[in-house]
């Protein structure tokens, strides 16, 4: 007779039933896992031998066999313990076949027997959901299972507790849907502390409103990074399913905090010695990158031409097809990844350009060579650019405190939600709801210019070469300025003249 338990395998954001077959037959004694292990799951026979060991249960001196079908798929990971577990006491008759039968079981397990927490429960629970299934997996990562709705879930905290609840000796209670433990709110700094820089404080209230990218340019020490920090401050938390698809990523890359569903924006800001795999994903078992974990959230580059060139060039096609896309020889998955690029940089290697009495005595030349590290597509990428000018130490004293980030908040919600109403009716063709994600067949229809706009709009392309994209990326901003302009029921007003021109002033046609 052959048991049989569910797990689970992953190739990317993809959930694909994997099916634990355990054989006890006659034989020399051996204990062979078979079906593509990698060393992690090879190794779990020694981990599932000492838990069982630690509840007195000791393996048949006979033959065993685990088959881990499909054969041809890679298994990864130490979530394979608990169901080679579960089978193997199923085959030995400790308990019944037909209980685990339709169960999905995902865990790690401790010399002690005891079940620890893994990556991917999110995921796994939802296949389970989908499936029909009852799903077993640590108490750690109740919280995070449960979200899958309803769903038959079983956390124990040990493999002791898992075999008493199945026989029916004691009673494990389902877990709550919980957030993650460590998401209180966190202290941004307000956009109030900010002294002076009203034009980039305008293009980041802009950028958060439509989910647009932006770059800050200026000399060290005038405010780019603390611009950047208020940005979570600003934008509105997580609705339902953006929180749900976030989560789902985290959850695969073990970041998810304390197993609870994440509410809060991510905000990822790597070093600028991040390597390729790093930012967009891969490495030996193709795990999510950093633009991956910033989805629906914010990815900060600071110093951005410090970055490898090759890492850079690799952002370009993210940023327009809003995934990640990690192809291997032995893996080809998908991330998603609809993220906001918000960077930072000096004018130059030295940072003082236009200073006479601190520019190195390369200026201009430095300025050239430093800005030519940033290519023209991915700049072309980038919907606003401004310079962010150095604030006089007299005017840090003297200038008053500005708008506070709960009002700038408000308004970017209100522009949010006329963004939603008005998207709503084009579902099919939308993969968002911000004004940043809308295809160039939609922009037409919900970004109605007026004659005089148009025609800027028009002789400025023509003035500053903008390309195809640069021009649609212009519209995309100039309708965001308009809602943030609009009542709060208008959601078809027209783009004004003021609206393009104001639009057209954060794309230079070159960084200064």
């Amino acid at each position: 007779m052959v048991a049989r338990i569910n797990t689970v395998a992953f190739q990317g954001v993809d959930v694909q039933n994997v099916d634990v077959q355990v054989q006890i037959s006659n034989g020399l004694p051996a204990f062979t896992i078979v079906g593509l292990p990698d060393k992690a799951v090879a190794e779990s026979k020694e981990r599932v031998r000492s838990a069982l060991h630690a509840l007195g249960i000791s393996l048949p001196p006979k033959r065993l066999t685990v088959n881990l079908a499909p054969a041809d798929v890679a298994k990864e990971g130490s979530h394979y313990d608990l169901p080679i577990a579960l089978g193997l006491l199923a085959a030995m008759e400790v308990l019944p076949k037909e209980e685990l039968a339709h169960c999905v079981a995902l865990g790690e397990l401790s010399l002690d027997a005891g079940i620890r927490a893994v990556a991917g429960v999110l995921p796994a629970a939802l296949h389970a959901a989908t499936n029909d299934n009852k799903l077993i997996c640590p108490e750690a990562c109740g919280g995070e299972a449960a979200w899958a709705g309803d769903l038959d879930i079983m956390a124990p905290r040990d493999l002791l507790q898992l075999i008493n609840h199945i026989k029916g000796t004691q009673v494990l209670k389902r877990p709550e849907a919980a957030l993650a433990k460590d998401q209180s709110p966190l202290r941004y700094p307000d956009m109030a502390e900010v002294k002076g820089q009203e034009t980039a404080k305008r293009a980041l209230e802009i950028a958060a409103a439509g989910g647009h990218n932006l770059l800050m340019s200026g000399p060290p020490g005038s405010g780019k990074s603390m611009l950047a920090s208020c940005l979570p401050g600003i934008l509105p938390p997580l609705s339902p399913q953006e929180a749900l698809e976030v989560s789902m990523i985290h959850s695969l890359a073990g970041t998810l905090p304390d197993g609870g569903l994440m509410k809060t924006r991510p905000f990822r800001d790597p070093h600028h010695s991040a390597s390729l795999p790093a930012m967009i994903g891969g490495g030996q078992k193709a795990r999510p990158g950093e633009i991956s974990l910033a989805h629906h959230g914010v990815l900060f580059l600071d110093e951005l031409p410090e970055f490898a060139r090759g890492t850079l060039e690799a952002l370009r096609q993210p940023l327009e097809a809003g995934q990640a896309l990690v192809a291997r020889v032995n893996a080809h998955v998908m991330y998603p990844a609809r993220f906001q690029l918000i960077a930072a940089m000096n004018p130059c290697r030295c940072g003082n350009l236009g200073d006479s009495d601190l520019e190195c005595t390369r200026a201009p030349r430095c300025a050239v060579d430093y800005q030519t590290k940033i290519s023209g597509p991915l700049l072309d990428r980038i919907d606003l650019r401004v310079d962010v000018t150095a604030v006089p130490v007299v005017e840090l004293h003297n200038t008053p405190r500005g708008e506070d980030s709960a009002h700038i908040a408000a308004r970017i919600v209100l522009a949010r939600e006329k963004q939603a109403l008005r998207y709503a009716q084009y579902k099919d063709g939308m993969k968002g709801t911000l004004n940043a994600d809308t295809p160039p067949d939609i922009l037409e229809k919900i970004a109605i210019l007026q004659e005089d706009s148009r025609d800027l709009l028009n002789s400025a392309a023509e003035r500053l070469k903008l390309s195809a994209r640069g021009y649609h990326r212009v519209l995309r901003v100039a309708r965001t300025i308009a809602d943030l302009e609009s009542g709060t029921d208008d959601i078809t007003r027209e783009i004004s003249k003021a609206h393009i021109a104001e639009a057209l002033g954060y794309r230079p046609p070159r960084l200064n």
